[in-house]
């Protein structure tokens, strides 16, 4: 019987997948449900399951740096809610991802080519994929691409939105929040990932908490206490600029 792990550290999509699992492969033992990196890689190391299901975003240690630490032959899916770029980074290294939102028909095709795989030969010696993972943790900051797409959900639906449409990105507790001028959309990548890899000629961080795009700045206020806030086209809320980040608007 071929034994597997999930981790996910939203248990509902953690709990969808094992489902989908169970109807598609019911032969598959499903040995352990993790909700952070640091309790997969414990678990990986003690169960040594063939099949790993890694969420990119979790707390502790991301899906990649989970994975990049595995010793034994534990073959991994990553699921992601990654742009198109980073998609493409995947299949260019041979290794098997789901999309999430997770739609059926492509996890039967993704488990039929890990059955096929885990019935031969290791395609892709530990070396290789040593150096994928390493390409891709570097990001595509490292190699010159910027995002020009973001991945967001609202509802039920995942989106894809042009960067130059978007207002700020703000981090809001685990999520960061996506604004353009109509919408609100969710995404899991936090407000350091997306500063390496948004184009500083348009984006720039104001705040731990706030990059916003400064084709859509309408103008700034200082308070009385002469704290600086910008002003959005299209978001009738001011975003409060930390001191450290003042001295880039002084000439506005």
């Amino acid at each position: 019987m071929t034994r597997a792990l999930i981790a996910d550290d939203e248990p509902h999509l953690a709990e969808h997948l094992k489902q989908q699992l169970m109807r598609l492969w019911p032969a598959l033992d499903i040995v352990f449900m993790a909700t952070n990196g640091i309790e997969a890689a414990r678990a990986i190391a003690e169960f040594e399951p063939e099949l790993a299901f890694l969420d990119i975003q979790m707390p502790g240690l991301s899906g990649l740096e989970v994975a990049q630490g595995i010793e034994g032959a534990t073959r991994v899916v990553f699921v992601t809610a990654y742009d198109e770029y980073a998609v493409e980074a995947f299949e260019r290294a041979a290794l098997d991802y789901l999309l999430k939102p997770l739609r059926t028909e492509r996890l039967a095709r993704t488990l039929e080519r890990v059955r096929a795989a885990l019935a031969g030969p290791r395609s892709l010696d530990d070396a290789a994929l040593a150096q994928a993972l390493r390409r891709l943790m570097d990001g595509s900051a490292a190699s010159g691409e910027r995002l020009r797409y973001v991945r967001a959900a609202k509802g039920g639906m995942v989106c894809n939105i042009a960067v130059g449409e978007i207002l700020f990105f703000q981090a809001d507790d685990k999520y960061t929040v996506v604004r353009t001028a109509g919408e609100e959309y969710l995404i899991r990548s936090p407000i350091a990932e997306l500063a390496a890899r948004l184009d500083p000629e348009h984006f720039c961080q104001v705040h731990r908490a706030t990059i916003v795009n400064l084709a859509h700045l309408a103008g700034t206020r200082r308070d009385e206490a002469s704290r600086l806030f910008l002003r959005m086209r299209g978001y009738a809320t001011e975003l409060p600029v930390s001191r450290a980040y003042v001295p880039l608007f002084q000439a506005m």
